[in-house]
């Protein structure tokens, strides 16, 4: 049985979908096969909200088990899900880079969190402007280098600040008051309804910090979940058999590995651990008093009576997944509404019906799943991202689709959107014709991943490997080991079979299929197998 497809020729793939895209559900659109743009009037607006660590899993739209997103949910049932999204190197500044540019980490430069991004390199943000878009970033950038390719830009330097951020502009830098998902939201409308030029199309990036660690919730949401348990992922007290060395090695459990002030908010910090004092001194220290108060009454009575029930072993675990999970849920709960602040503007000002909105993360996270807390893994709850689409009068309300794309396909994506070509450098692939009735006849049936950040936080080996609809392959070059799971059977990467002689013709047909994606991505990088 043939597992995989044969791959499709990138510019032969690309003249197909551009010519199906554009002809058919974009008739507006001039050709793209003449390679001439779209009229202004004709090209939709593109509001992008773009999170950080939000997992699929923690989606209402995606059938979360411990989550309601009524908003993100209001914007699946106007268009589309992507059920197999994935990120291409699961850590910040990489998937950022990778969504600018359409291009692999080793391609842009932007391995892990410690490069600088070069902003000399195409992007789609500046192929937009040049096409006539009027174009904004506001939130978190995270790539060092000031933002290029934007009529406007105000940004959170680093990872940014949960209360009273300061944020960072062409100007200098300037400091709000209040909570940052609210600021940034707060941002993006002003610039949408009094900074903006309203003879162009706009893309308009509004990119949170939340949910990222250390999961700081906002004022209206920080007794959310009181007295509620939220369900426990089934590996939370996994003990990592069956797998390689690498899952035993990491640096990222619930158990072991996270700061008691810093992460879990109780406070003070424990005597002697300097670095958990510090960072909390850094993120509760930003409080006024009125929030600190604010603060102080949430957390106090539950600190308090964590103390006093002195817990050890997997009770303690558990204790510490709730406080974690549902930080999270309550940072996410801000996005939410804030999403909802952003389509009520758009309903109430007519501009709905010309505006592509998309909501998307920059990978996803472990929710407690494995008992970790981060991603950078190529387990499926790091690896997989989510991407809601809603583009009135191109993709039916309610659409589900479930071919395999990455946040690789985001940048020829927009350009698709805005009727602008696709340049052939960009690796990635449009994905406007799977927004339609008339979809590819030919679709990719594989993704290639990297991780490359070892020695680095969290300690995760660095590894590459193939994703298939059911199958995943994963090397461990530094270690030289490998693992091989089937994700219809073993859902939760329990247990590999790459050692199994029955699944020995299945490992040599990943392994040319992952020399092959190699190949085609031109990462020499890793070493070879």
């Amino acid at each position: 049985m043939a597992l995989l497809a044969k791959p499709v020729v990138a510019g032969v793939w690309r003249g197909a979908v551009r010519s199906c895209c554009l002809a058919v559900v974009l008739g507006s659109f001039l050709s793209a096969a003449r390679g001439e743009a779209a009229e202004p009037s004709s090209r939709p607006n593109i509001l992008f909200i773009f999170t950080d660590d939000h997992a699929p899993h923690a989606i209402g739209a995606y059938d979360s088990k411990i989550n309601k997103t009524p908003h993100i949910d209001r914007l699946a049932e106007r268009g589309a899900v992507f059920e197999n999204c994935f990120c291409t190197n699961s850590i910040c500044a990489p998937s950022r880079a990778v969504v600018l540019t359409g291009v692999h980490s080793h391609i842009n430069g932007v391995l892990d969190n410690r490069q600088r991004f070069d902003t000399k390199q195409p992007t789609f943000t500046k192929l937009l402007r040049e096409a006539g878009y009027e174009t904004a970033v506001i939130g978190k950038w995270h790539l060092k280098a000031d933002p290029v390719g934007f009529d406007h830009w105000e940004i959170l330097p680093g990872q940014g600040d949960y209360y009273n951020p300061v944020f960072r502009t062409p100007e200098g830098t300037r400091k709000y008051t209040g909570y940052v998902t609210d600021i940034t939201t707060n941002l993006a409308l002003e610039w949408l309804d009094k900074k903006r030029d309203r003879d162009k199309p706009f893309l308009l990036m509004c990119q949170h910090e939340a949910p990222h660690r250390n999961w700081m919730p906002g004022p209206r949401h920080l007794n959310m979940y009181d007295g509620v348990d939220i369900p426990e992922p089934k590996t939370l007290l996994d003990d990592y058999s069956g797998r390689g060395s690498a899952a035993r090695r990491q640096a990222m459990t619930l158990a072991h590995h996270m700061f008691d002030a810093y992460d879990l908010k109780i406070s003070p910090p424990a005597p002697g651990n300097h670095a958990d004092a510090r960072m909390w001194d850094a993120t509760y220290g930003r409080l006024n008093p009125q929030q600190r108060e604010t603060w102080d009454a949430a957390y106090g009575a539950k600190n308090e009576a964590y103390r006093r029930a002195n817990l050890s072993g997997r009770e303690l675990v558990r204790w510490r997944y709730q406080r974690y999970i549902k930080d999270y849920l309550r940072c996410i709960a801000s996005v939410d509404d804030n999403l909802g602040r952003m389509l009520e503007y758009l309903d109430e000002t007519g501009l709905s019906a010309n505006t592509v909105v998309v909501y998307s993360s920059d990978q996803g996270v472990f929710l407690g799943d494995h008992g970790w807390y981060d991603k950078r893994w190529m387990y499926e709850e790091s690896l997989r991202m989510p991407l809601v689409v809603a583009w009135p009068g191109v993709i039916e309300p309610g659409t589900r689709i479930g071919q395999l794309v990455q946040n690789l396909d985001f940048a020829p994506t927009f350009l698709d959107m805005g009727g602008v070509d696709v340049p052939e450098l960009m690796q990635g692939r449009s994905l406007v014709g799977l927004l339609g009735d008339e979809k590819p006849s030919r679709w990719r049936t594989s993704i290639y991943y990297h991780y490359h950040e070892f020695p680095g936080p969290h300690s995760v080996a660095r590894h590459y490997g193939v994703r298939t609809e059911r199958y995943k392959l994963i090397y461990y070059y530094q270690l030289g080991e490998w693992e091989l799971f089937d994700l219809q059977t073993d859902p939760d990467e329990r247990t590999s079979l790459y050692n199994d002689p029955a699944s020995q013709p299945l490992v040599a047909e990943l392994k040319d299929e992952l020399r092959r994606l190699r190949h085609e991505y031109q990462d020499h990088t890793g070493g070879t197998f």
